[in-house]
């Protein structure tokens, strides 16, 4: 085959592929895997994208692609997908805009002058050098806070220069995986490295996973690491009287429903006396009822729950289904909630975190914030990029804010 028409079909995949980037192909069924993973990757590392398809373009010039007018359509095609691809780099930019937004709508206009806010520019790492965070704050790591083994492990990040003494704010962050995978060292470290720098000490948790683990295993694990968490703290300089906790996808069902259930026995058995409560929850593209009472859920996601996860037919132990969902258990004394989904999430339907916010809002008395990042994909903060640089750096204002409200005083917010 020709180079020129092998370059056409290169450059017609890679428009596909930024097609898809900015409007997903499928947000359910079969396919909303692979629309996922060609999006996740390309709008969040546009300019390695970019620059591996210019690479690409030189190689087949110097094998004589242009010779022909197969090659000068593709050039076309590949020129108009660099330009849509430029335009997610801006949408992915602005993103601190429209988390602002949120924030300014939920904590007031003014909420900025409460809090130490010292933020410099992004730099053009952060921009447009995707990463997944440095380890440098990884302070101590395989600490067991339950009998389960490596399933019941925690690491603990905060800076090397912070006191033991410090009484600093606690962030526990609880890792995605559909309940059945995931890692406690693969997930949100540009955050966690972000609040250790900013003087707060991270709790990254591994929990029980299905299918040998069975529902509520996984939201007992995450009670047990918050009880741990408040006994056993103090010794790494944190605070714990100001725990706070954030996670995606599972992560995000879990601790918004452990947000939601603070001292719950159902979900603390053998430890019902522990203090699980939390004074904030963040939590990325979460799953928020498994009943989807209102459609904006995944019917398509029910064999895999019933199978593995809750080992049960929704249809018939629908007590159990209905205590999982974080729906259930909004109420009016709820902490403060910063609730982030994106918009080209073909995973988790952001029309799900629309009803949570929603239901949440017309209960809770505290300050509810939702922000739909455009274009943004499920789990789009593992990588560091414009949008994530402004999402972390957002979620540290929220908590900086929430712990000034609460009487705590601010932390030093140098970025």
């Amino acid at each position: 085959m020709k180079a020129s028409t092998l370059y056409l079909m290169a450059a017609l995949a890679g428009a596909a592929n930024t097609v898809n980037a900015r409007r997903p192909f499928a947000r359910s069924g079969p396919l909303s895997v692979g629309s996922f993973a060609s999006g996740w990757v390309t709008s969040e590392a546009v300019v390695p994208v970019i620059a591996a398809q210019a690479c690409l373009t030189g190689v087949f010039a110097a094998r004589g692609a242009f010779k022909r007018p197969a090659g000068w359509l593709g050039l076309g095609i590949t020129a108009a997908s660099w330009a849509a691809l430029i335009t997610e780099q801006r949408r992915s930019e602005a993103a601190g805009q429209v988390l602002e937004h949120g924030l300014t709508e939920g904590l007031g206009d003014n909420y900025r002058s409460e809090i130490s806010d010292e933020e410099a520019p992004l730099g053009v790492l952060d921009k447009y050098v995707p990463g997944v965070g440095s380890r440098s704050n990884l302070f101590a790591t395989d600490i067991a806070y339950g009998d389960a083994g490596a399933r019941n492990l925690l690491d603990i990040w905060r800076s090397p220069n912070l006191s033991t003494d410090a009484k600093a704010p606690v962030l526990v962050q609880v890792h995605g995986g559909g309940w059945i995978i995931g890692n406690k060292r693969e997930q949100a470290r540009p955050l966690m490295s972000l609040m250790a720098d900013h003087g707060w000490v991270c709790v990254s948790i591994n929990y029980r996973l299905s299918p040998r683990a069975t529902w509520p295993d996984h939201i007992v694990d995450v009670k047990r690491a918050i009880a741990w968490v408040k006994d056993n703290i103090a010794d790494f300089g944190g605070d714990p009287d100001f725990v706070a906790i954030t996670g995606g996808s599972a992560g995000g069902h879990l601790s918004s429903l452990a947000a939601l259930t603070p001292n719950e026995a159902m979900f603390q058995p053998g430890f019902e006396d522990a203090d699980t409560s939390v004074v904030a929850a963040v939590p990325f593209y979460g799953v928020y009822d498994f009943l989807n009472r209102d459609g904006t859920g995944r019917d398509d996601m029910l064999e895999m729950l019933e199978d593995r996860v809750f080992k049960s037919k929704r249809d018939v132990e629908t007590e159990v289904w209905e205590k999982a969902s974080t729906m259930t258990w909004v109420r009016e004394d709820a902490p403060p909630f910063f609730v982030i989904h994106g918009s080209n999430d073909s995973l988790v339907p952001v029309e799900q975190a629309r009803s949570f916010v929603e239901t949440l809002s017309a209960k809770s008395s505290s300050p509810v914030i939702f922000v739909e990042l455009p274009g943004a994909q499920h789990a789009f903060d593992i990588f560091r990029s414009a949008r994530t640089s402004h999402t972390i750096r957002a979620v540290a204002r929220f908590l900086e804010t929430v712990r000034k409200r609460a009487g705590h005083g601010s932390v030093s917010h140098a970025a």
